[in-house]
């Protein structure tokens, strides 16, 4: 009706005379008409709540197996309902699946037992409060401990097994909390006679409230095995507690026992491996020098003398496993780079606050850390030629040999271009290389590095891209010879699991070694380590997880795919065949929504000939017979690749953005990783190219396939690398890109993280970083382009993002700036960065002013 009412207007048009631009504008005003509307108040709103939309939508998802002894047999519980569940039993080695009891008998001996809230499909307790048996369960339900016999169907009340936990003393506790183990249950009991609050201790050691308990009250808190919680009252710590694997009781009295505190060295006396391997001797650092003390004597003597404040050792000491030689690393300072920034509005005072911290940039002057090898019990030191490592990015890996022999590093050379295993002699300190890995570009010591030592058989597990894949090859660890290439062909090693050395296989991950499927979709495989016996142990058409039984016979697989939610297996590890499929998900409610599932899309890169891959994204109410605009969410980072492969409900400011009228994809481009070394190459020394050309003949393919895909209004936004890559857009491609939102980006790789950029763009810095820098380039701007950056951000310089903006002004360029106070990284993100980069796209791309219209 739409497509006639146009070809009516266009009639009364010709008929009127209106010819040209006139007319182009009259039917672009018809267009964005109440019956093409777009960006109305309807679509922020289904937009704002998309996600609350389509949350717990799909069921039967998820298998976490609990094995049982022997192995064979595990049970799992799954989400059936948004609030239901059943416990399923499964023997391993038949494939046989049943519900580990009957739930409605059980349910109703709850309700007889006096747990009213029971209910066949909603049982009172939790995965972490069940444990089977062979022939009971037993579980917490409503405060208390129950078993229910399987054969008898009698249920009764165990006695309270609650295991108490003691406070640690303040320096025996752990500064931040750490995943140890399963989930468990803290229940804790406020025995003082005022209000306490309870604080978890997350990863960063940062406290995290989690409400006050009154005076009397309990609490069950779900928390992890190795989680720290500390109670406090009155403004003083009154406990600080370590969760464990078993659900235990905190009684808080305000005069809680501590344990003792260990008995610890001196801090000036503590550093890493400092007790020799025979427990004799302690080695230590003191006024920037190597010393060693006699435990039983008690006497000390130094190793070295000439070690100051510019060129120091430091606590890096390995011993020898004869406990006869020391290895001690030596760095020589680098430069001092602060970043300073001003919090304009801190919440606690009224005047701006200061801050500066340690930031180095491409080319500082960077610390040069080598090792230095001292025979101890004749008190000297063994010279140790540096030829071999004369500029080191980094020095790591060090390890002696078994035998106390050698010790060997592994040395990345400044520039990222070479990878050295390098071998010296205890005796002599002589040095060779037994790996001498280079390129001719950059070796991704970031994302590709893989070392693993065979000690018994002098041998070493090497990663390399040496032959356009990244792969494994098998060293003789002796004389540096590659032995054999483990794995090889058109695809790459994702990642290893584990090395089995009595076996002599490898369990890894791989992407692409299943050609008809997407290359970026992760299998699990085996190899032996003389290349033979490849087997991969995954099948279905999608991105793989596994979880191995504890003795590696059995394993559950879960795979997925944007359009495609998950499904769960049991498979055998020795071959892979498939014993049964667990569950398959349901997503019968989500479909209700009018959720619709992401497209993958495949086109042709710039070359003709490379598969391109990318997904797209389109609204729930989706019209073919309207025309939509086009976004790109972009993020090029050659660390990674970043188009979504696994199923997600809600794919957040892509599906978000799509509800408010739009069409929103996402590509990897060349230059970005987990292809071939060919591919990954296109960035080196050339971030400004960021895929583009690629990313442009994907979309027009896109759009040849679905003509509602309007490339008049395309749009580009991103954050950090892709704010760089998002204002690159109307640099070097305004022509084809419109608009654009750039949050925080590193827009000149000068002004960013010494580490990210280097590897990348190289050292020594070349012109090829001003060229491609957006501030050079920022008079090349076309189309409208909305700036966003957070005044505090310690990612990102946030002066390379006023940097451009200077340049923009200084171009005499039209541009949005929004700064927000407070901010770190990714202020884009906050709801106010959200709802402006929205209302930025629906203004420019849309043509309407946000929510001026039902």
């Amino acid at each position: 009706m739409q497509n006639l009412s146009v070809v009516i207007a266009m009639k009364l048009l010709w008929k009127r005379k209106l010819h040209g631009l006139a007319c182009f504008a009259i039917l672009w005003t018809w267009q964005l008409s109440p019956g093409f509307a777009q960006g109305t108040r309807a679509d922020f709103e289904r937009a704002n709540n998309f996600r609350k939309l389509t949350e717990n939508k799909v069921f039967r998802a998820s298998v976490r197996p609990h094995w049982l002894a022997g192995n064979t047999n595990f049970w799992y519980r799954v989400q059936t309902g948004a609030d239901a569940h059943e416990f399923v039993f499964v023997d391993a080695v038949s494939g046989a699946k049943r519900p580990v009891f009957d739930h409605t008998r059980l349910a109703a001996a709850l309700i007889n037992a006096g747990v009213k809230e029971a209910k066949a499909d909603q049982l009172p307790f939790a995965q972490l409060d069940f444990k089977i048996h062979e022939h009971a369960i037993e579980f917490r339900a409503a405060g208390k401990n129950w078993r229910y016999d399987l054969e008898s169907y009698e249920l009764r009340e165990l006695p309270s097994r609650d295991v108490s936990l003691t406070s640690l003393a303040p320096e025996d506790a752990p500064k931040a909390s750490t995943r140890a183990g399963d989930e468990t249950t803290l229940t804790f009991v406020n025995r003082t006679d005022a209000e306490v609050e309870l604080f978890w201790l997350d990863a960063e050691g940062r406290r995290q409230s989690y409400g006050k308990l009154g005076a009397g009250e309990r609490r069950s808190q779900h928390t992890f095995a190795g989680h720290v919680w500390i109670v406090v009252g009155d403004a003083k710590t009154l406990g600080t507690f370590i969760a464990e694997a078993e659900a235990a009781t905190v009684e808080v009295d305000g005069k809680t026992a501590v344990q003792p505190a260990k008995q610890k060295i001196s801090k000036a006396r503590e550093p890493r491996h400092g007790l020799s391997p025979d427990g004799k001797r302690l080695a230590f650092v003191k006024d920037h020098n190597v010393l060693i003390q006699d435990l039983e004597s008690g006497d000390e003597f130094p190793l070295s003398s000439d070690g100051n404040a510019d060129d120091s050792f430091g606590e890096r000491l390995h011993w020898s496993p004869d406990s006869k030689k020391l290895v001690a690393v030596r760095t020589k300072k680098g430069e001092e780079h602060k970043v300073v920034l001003v919090e304009s509005s801190p919440k606690d005072q009224l005047q701006p606050k200061l801050h500066s911290f340690d930031y180095l940039k491409p080319g500082d002057r960077i610390p040069l850390a080598k090792p230095q090898l001292f025979d101890v019990d004749a008190r000297r030191q063994i010279s140790v030629s540096d030829e071999l490592f004369p500029n080191p990015w980094s020095i790591s890996e060090l390890r002696w040999a078994p035998d106390s022999s050698r010790f060997t590093f592994l040395y990345n050379q400044r520039g990222h271009r070479l990878l050295r295993v390098v071998a010296v002699d205890a005796k002599s300190g002589a040095t060779r290389a037994i790996v001498d890995e280079q390129s001719r570009t950059f070796i991704d010591y970031a994302g590709k590095l893989y070392t693993h030592y065979l000690d018994d058989a002098r041998e070493l597990i090497w990663m390399s891209e040496r032959d356009g894949w990244n792969h494994l090859y098998l060293y003789d660890a002796e004389t540096g010879r590659v032995k054999n290439q483990i794995t090889k062909g058109e695809w790459v090693v994702r990642g290893v699991e584990r090395v089995d050395e009595q076996a002599r296989q490898i369990w890894f991950r791989a992407g692409g070694i299943r050609p008809e499927q997407d290359p970026y979709y992760v299998h699990y495989c085996r190899v032996n380590f003389d290349g033979s016996g490849l087997i991969v142990l995954t099948a279905g058409d999608g991105v793989h997880k596994v979880e191995f039984a504890p003795d590696n016979r059995f394993f559950i697989d879960t795979w997925s795919r944007v359009d495609l939610p998950p499904v769960a297996e049991l498979r055998r590890a020795d071959d892979g065949q498939l014993v049964r499929e667990l569950e398959r998900a349901d997503w019968n409610e989500l479909l209700k929504t009018g959720w619709r599932a992401p497209e993958r899309f495949v086109a042709k890169g710039r070359d003709g000939t490379t598969d391109i891959y990318g997904v797209i994204i389109r609204p729930t109410n989706f019209d073919p017979n309207k025309k939509y605009p086009v976004i790109e969410n972009i993020y090029a980072g050659p660390q990674s690749a970043f188009v979504p492969k696994e199923f997600s409900s809600s794919h957040r400011t892509m599906s978000e953005l799509a509800e408010l009228g739009f069409v929103v994809v996402q590509i990897d481009g060349m230059g970005t990783s987990h292809r071939s070394k060919a591919f990954h190459d296109v960035c080196w020394k050339n971030l400004g190219d960021a895929g583009f050309p690629d990313r442009i003949l994907w979309i027009k393919a896109a759009a040849a396939k679905y003509p509602y895909l309007d490339l008049t209004r395309v749009g580009v936004y991103g954050g950090s690398a892709g704010g760089q890559s998002s204002t690159r857009a109307l640099l070097a491609h305004g022509d084809f890109y419109k608009v654009a939102v750039s949050d925080c980006g590193c827009h000149d790789n000068r002004m960013d993280k010494i580490w990210w950029n280097e590897l990348w763009m190289g050292w020594p810095i070349g012109p090829h970083y001003e060229e491609q820098s957006n501030v050079t380039q920022a008079h090349k701007l076309q189309g409208k382009l909305l700036l966003i950056v957070g005044e505090l951000d310690q990612n990102v310089d946030p002066a390379s993002t006023m940097q451009v903006a200077n340049a923009l002004v200084k171009a005499d360029k039209d541009f949005d700036l929004l700064i927000v106070p407070g901010a770190g990284h990714g202020s884009a993100e906050s709801p106010y960065g959200k709802r402006r980069r929205a209302d930025f796209f629906v203004r420019h791309l849309l043509g309407v002013e946000p929510r001026s219209s039902p």
